[in-house]
């Protein structure tokens, strides 16, 4: 008679810890840096229709790598956290430590969970604040832990040889050119030490900037404008504004004395459906 096949809790744990970080790891990476204005996400993703980095209220933005579908849905449902809380109570009261927080419980409750798979998604919150200071940045892993981070933050694949590099150059007072930059030789780097050369098209860029007169302070930057940063070697080019393409489209607005009332079509018109692609084993996009 064969002996029943035992796994113990803290082997099932690591496993499920295995199976998340290799999921992520095949994601295509995405750093976040603090500038002089405000914060900036690079990511690497040639897709225009599927975003890595999303706006989700007026001063927080959201940024993902791992399984598109899984980090969709965490968006819709950070936006609509958002939008009741500034609605409820007030628009100050929303912060990127109160959606850290009620990410990480998702996640940890998903990991924890025996009866699904763990998410393969690593996430960053960050809020721009009125001062360099007062900027927030935070990292969130498949198992829920939440992580404070200042400067400068990588995740996806090769991430932590890209967190070294970023963290030996990063440095205070950086203009937006001066951190695009960075940014892209830091995702332009391999894991044997050569560089790729990464263009305008396979880039996606935002920031938060802390100098827009308007209450939402996220922007994309986009075509021309990210192309002349890009070839540009002084920091003159950070003062071109931005094309705010999506303002509207992704993040919360404001509707009512307090609180504001989403924007987001995908929250409002339609369920988030799987999107067939070529980097998931099961056919789920990787990004």
């Amino acid at each position: 008679m064969s002996t029943p096949f035992y796994v113990s809790p803290q082997q099932a744990m690591a496993d499920r810890a295995e199976y998340a970080r290799k999921g992520i790891a095949r994601g295509r990476s995405v750093v976040v840096l603090q500038y002089t204005d405000g914060v900036v996400f690079v990511a690497e993703n040639p897709s225009r229709a599927l975003h890595k980095v999303s706006e989700i209220y007026d001063r927080i933005a959201f940024a993902a790598v791992g399984k598109y579908n899984e980090f969709e849905n965490l968006r819709i449902g950070g936006v609509r956290y958002a939008d009741l809380r500034g609605y409820t109570y007030d628009r100050e009261d929303v912060t990127a430590r109160g959606l850290a927080n009620v990410y990480a419980q998702t996640l940890g409750t998903i990991f924890s969970s025996a009866a699904e798979k763990p998410y393969e998604v690593e996430l960053i919150v960050a809020e721009v604040g009125s001062a360099p200071e007062e900027d927030q940045i935070y990292r969130l892993p498949h198992d829920g832990s939440i992580v404070d981070e200042h400067g400068s933050v990588a995740v996806g694949g090769n991430a932590d040889q890209i967190s070294s590099y970023l963290d030996q150059r990063h440095r205070d007072g950086m203009t937006l050119s001066e951190a695009l930059k960075l940014a892209v030789e830091s995702l332009s780097r391999d894991n044997n030490g050569g560089e790729r050369r990464l263009t305008a098209e396979q880039l996606e860029v935002a920031t938060l900037d802390r100098t827009r007169p308007q209450q939402r302070k996220f922007k994309r930057i986009l075509g021309r404008q990210l192309s002349r940063l890009l070839e540009e070697s002084g920091p003159a080019g950070a003062e071109e504004p931005a094309a705010d393409a999506d303002a509207g489209t992704e993040g919360a607005g404001g509707k009512g004395a307090k609180g504001g009332g989403t924007k987001d079509k995908d929250v409002k018109d339609k369920d988030v459906k799987d999107v067939k692609g070529k980097d998931g084993p099961d056919g789920e996009p990787l990004l």
